[in-house]
C-alpha cells in the first residue's frame, strides 16, 4: 500500500496541488483525477508543490505529460516547485526542465503567473 496524498488549494487565481508521499503506478490515478477535475472546472493555472513528495516513478511522470498539452492549449501552464534533489534528478534525467518551468519555491512560481498573465 502506497502512502500518497494531494492537498488542493487556490489562491491569487492559481491552483496549488501539494503532493505528499510516493507517486507511483498505484497512486498516479489520484493525480490524474486531480488534474482532470481542474480541467473540468476550467482552471488552467496550476502549481505543483513537491515539498513532501519522497518518490516519483515513470507512471507519475507520465501524468504530467498527459495533461500539459491540454493545459497549455487553454493558455495555462503547470509550474513545478519545491523539489527535493532526489525527485528533481528523476525529472532532470528525462529532460523535464526543458518542458516545464521548475522553481525553488511556490511563491516564485505563483508570481510567474502574474507576470505572464496566463489564465
Amino acid at each position: 500500500m502506497s502512502d500518497f496524498k494531494i492537498h488542493h488549494r487556490e489562491g491569487e487565481g492559481v491552483n496549488v496541488l501539494e503532493l505528499k508521499g510516493y507517486l507511483d503506478a498505484h497512486t498516479a490515478p489520484d493525480l490524474e483525477n486531480a488534474f482532470q477535475q481542474l480541467l473540468n472546472e476550467k482552471r488552467y493555472r496550476i502549481v505543483v508543490n513537491f515539498k513532501d513528495l519522497s518518490y516519483i516513478s515513470s507512471a507519475g511522470l507520465g501524468v504530467f505529460m498527459a495533461y500539459i498539452e491540454d493545459v497549455r492549449k487553454n493558455k495555462g501552464d503547470i509550474k513545478l516547485t519545491n523539489m527535493t534533489p532526489k525527485v528533481y534528478n528523476v525529472f532532470d534525467l528525462l529532460g523535464f526542465p526543458i518542458l516545464y518551468e521548475i522553481y525553488k519555491d511556490e511563491k516564485e512560481a505563483i508570481g510567474k503567473f502574474k507576470d505572464g498573465k496566463k489564465q
